[in-house]
């Protein structure tokens, strides 16, 4: 507690010109011990013969803390991903580490190379940024963050290789019950427990039309009773990738589209599995929990990489 409290105040006390940079790895709990799948009492189980046995990634992308929420751009060259050093502790904790938000990680040579923090805020203030998803030169994040209420939904540009004027997103269905999204073309697919759904969570689309989103509709073809959410399409626009709750736990489906129209969902991965991302080469990336006894330890980014 003394740490998070120490972190918190070099934080706030760091200039308007500058962050204060630390060591993400600095900061995992001295007594935390990392996972290997050897350990794992639910690793993830793969149901397609489309995809080799699912491998996290190595170092330097995953540590003892947690991975989550991975997102690769189109090009595959960039890995975006959440990260928080220690899940025991809430959100109100978190915010003022000094390292939990989101991080890159770029592709070199085949490699992912050592991950660095994305700023989303200006120094001096606090939030807590996630569910990011990029396309060209736009960014979509979802935040919590200092002289705001509640969970708010921002846009930012890349400017000379860095996210920057960045500024909230202004449709009310955005800023109500919407969690991580996907843009393909001028459609917004998003999860979101809106009225009226088929499960606690379901999977919307809300069109754009001259740069006005269009009222959000339920894609009834993939829902079910369960959670259906954290949305990811091919650039082809033909596969929709998703996470449901599958026996207890998240897993990984995917429905295709004929003729237009969505077709019966397919489970791919399961146990612990949860919001998918592709590379160009079709490689299903995830984040995979780990969990004992109900209580989750940490969180790691894996890789499925597809058979030749």
């Amino acid at each position: 507690m003394r740490l998070i409290l120490l972190l918190f105040l070099v934080l706030t006390a760091c200039t308007a010109q500058e962050h204060v940079f630390i060591d993400r790895e600095s900061v995992i709990p001295s007594d935390a011990v990392k996972i290997t799948p050897e350990m794992d009492k639910h690793p993830p189980v793969l149901h397609s013969d489309q995809f080799e046995e699912p491998v996290p990634l190595a170092p330097p992308i995953n540590t003892a803390g947690a991975e989550d929420s991975p997102f690769i751009t189109a090009d595959g060259r960039e890995l975006y991903f959440f990260y928080t050093p220690d899940v025991s502790i809430p959100a109100e904790g978190q915010v003022g580490d000094g390292v939990t938000g989101i991080y890159v990680s770029k592709q070199l040579n085949g490699a992912w190379q050592t991950p660095e923090r994305v700023w989303l805020q200006d120094p001096g203030k606090l939030s807590l940024d996630g569910c990011f998803f990029a396309r060209n030169t736009q960014s979509w994040f979802c935040t919590a963050r200092e002289g705001y209420t509640g969970i708010h939904w921002f846009t930012a540009r890349m400017i000379d290789g860095v996210w920057q004027d960045w500024e909230e997103v202004h449709p009310s269905w955005l800023l109500k019950e919407v969690g991580e999204l996907h843009i393909w073309n001028d459609q917004i697919y998003f999860h979101s427990s809106r009225s009226p759904g088929l499960g606690n969570y379901d999977i919307w689309m809300a069109e754009l039309a001259g740069g006005v989103v269009q009222e959000p509709v339920n894609i009834e073809a993939v829902n079910s009773q369960e959670s259906d959410g954290w949305p990811y399409l091919t650039e082809d626009g033909n596969e929709l990738w998703f996470t449901r709750t599958y026996r207890g736990t998240p897993g990984i489906f995917r429905s295709v589209k004929d003729d237009d129209e969505w077709q019966a969902p397919e489970l791919i991965v399961s146990q612990f599995a949860g919001e998918p991302t592709m590379d160009p080469e079709g490689n299903l990336y995830f984040v995979h929990h780990f969990y004992d006894e109900g209580v989750m330890l940490e969180a790691d980014i894996y890789v499925a990489y597809r058979k030749n």
